[in-house]
């Protein structure tokens, strides 16, 4: 992978291309922990994607891609929600989230969504795409305490929710 950032910073643009296809489903799951809009996940990455190329001769350390890549990702989601961008009908969004629901979703996905957000980003950074505690401070621009103390909570909140959640669905 370091060899294909090299490449794309310099303007070897079937090398970025390369780097994207690698990194699209894991740019998915971090814009979905963040929004829950389709088309507002599928902007985030659009938008990212032309950051990163944009901007990819910043980028000081090849190795450092996919941290940078992620924050840029972050940033556009944070934008998102700040803008609140997408609007539609009650019945639509309803219609939409269970359709959704049916296809896409299953309980590990529900509980997790549920969590705050604070401790569901740092959870699906640190197991379902892999970075050190570290790299997520970096990201987040915290403090390695700060990540540790979220992560240990997050931990706990969402094995209570998960452990709670077949109970809720009965009542």
């Amino acid at each position: 992978m370091i060899q294909l950032v090299r490449r794309a910073k310099k303007k070897d643009d079937q090398a970025f291309v390369e780097l994207i296809d690698r990194c699209k489903g894991d740019l998915y799951k971090v814009a979905r922990s963040y929004l829950n809009n389709e088309d507002d996940i599928a902007d985030a990455i659009q938008e990212t994607v032309i950051d990163c190329y944009e901007k990819i001769g910043s980028l000081r350390e090849a190795k450092y891609f996919k941290t940078w890549l992620t924050r840029i990702l972050i940033n556009n989601c944070n934008d998102i929600l700040r803008c609140g961008r997408r609007e539609c009908p009650l019945e639509e969004a309803a219609q939409i989230r269970g359709e959704s629901r049916e296809l896409e979703r299953c309980e590990f996905e529900d509980v997790l969504d549920a969590l705050d957000e604070k401790y569901r980003i740092i959870l699906v950074l640190y197991y379902g795409e892999g970075f050190k505690i570290r790299e997520i401070a970096q990201i987040l621009e915290l403090e390695v305490n700060t990540v540790k103390s979220r992560l240990s909570r997050g931990r706990k909140q969402f094995e209570h929710m998960y452990c709670m959640e077949p109970s809720m669905q009965r009542g």
